[in-house]
């Protein structure tokens, strides 16, 4: 079985490395849903979530700006003014989607309008539409709150959760348990792989769903505690906050003999910067993946 054959994927994960993946699975059109973290605090959406009570824009626009077609659309949207100016530091299109989202009834659907204004075909939806920040618990007890300080921890932290009551989107929801396939990754591990899957609802649809779950790992190990850990810890670790053994293949170059699932490697790096994806080595691995799951019996 191809891809192609898929009736319905979801991927899942933050700005860049979701962001490559549903580019590169863009000819799926309506059939492919982007579930997307909204626990960034750093940067220019870090600078609008101080100002206003509002969930993360970045890794939206981020994945928007991988999407559309016209490279001008995407220079407008990752547009981020100097410090000349009282906008100094924000960035253009975080500053549309919030205000879309503020003259809509919801987030999603500020989103769908900008994605059918700039012709993109693949939905996108926030993990949640209430503004929640991610906690790290260490070994000490110590909480650690916000993404920029978990970027900085030395060591992996005891857990991971988010602050408030953040309640799925229910479209993210009903996708999932529809999924054939669902694709977790790539990117920063705790924080944009984690967040979605701390959303109790997302986390029980994945568990639910008849789809199979890949995890899409990284070509370069990340700097801090994360990108100490072998493939078998980070799905341990997995494990241990979606509350079950959810994985059924992992697409990484990174050999663990210890993995207790099937691994497909081959994985080449994007040409113009070393730690992406290609998305033509993306694409092959993941259908060699599908047929992998997917193989009817002899």
């Amino acid at each position: 079985m191809q891809i192609t054959a898929m009736r319905r994927i979801t991927a899942i994960g933050g700005g860049h490395g979701l962001g490559r993946v549903l580019s590169t699975l863009a000819f799926m059109k309506h059939k492919l849903v982007g579930v997307v973290a909204t626990t960034d605090n750093g940067g220019a959406t870090g600078l609008l979530r101080q100002a206003h009570h509002t969930i993360a824009w970045g890794d939206i626009r981020n994945c928007l700006s991988q999407l559309v077609e016209q490279p001008l659309a995407a220079d407008v949207l990752n547009y981020r003014f100097d410090g000349k100016t009282s906008l100094a530091g924000h960035n253009l299109g975080n500053l549309l989607l919030y205000t879309l989202d503020q003259v809509s009834a919801r987030p999603i659907d500020g989103i769908q309008l900008l994605s059918r204004l700039l012709n993109i075909n693949t939905r996108l939806l926030p993990m949640s539409e209430c503004p929640t920040d991610l906690i790290a618990t260490t070994d000490e007890g110590i909480q650690c709150h916000g993404e920029i300080l978990i970027d900085k921890l030395e060591h992996m932290p005891r857990s991971l959760t988010l602050s408030g009551d953040a309640q799925a989107t229910p479209e993210a929801v009903r996708h999932l348990y529809k999924s054939d396939l669902i694709i977790l990754g790539p990117g920063s591990f705790l924080t944009s792989v984690l967040p979605p899957l701390l959303v109790k609802d997302i986390a029980q649809a994945i568990k639910q769903s008849a789809g199979k779950v890949i995890f899409v790992d990284n070509l370069v190990h990340e700097k801090g505690a994360s990108g100490q850990l072998s493939l078998t810890e980070k799905l341990v670790f997995l494990e241990q906050h979606i509350g079950s053994n959810v994985i059924d293949l992992v697409l990484s170059n990174h050999r663990d003999p210890a993995l207790s699932v099937p691994q497909v490697d081959g994985l080449r790096a994007d040409s113009d910067v070393h730690y992406r994806h290609d998305p033509q080595s993306l694409l092959e691995q993941l259908n060699f993946a599908v047929e992998t799951l997917f193989k009817k019996p002899a």
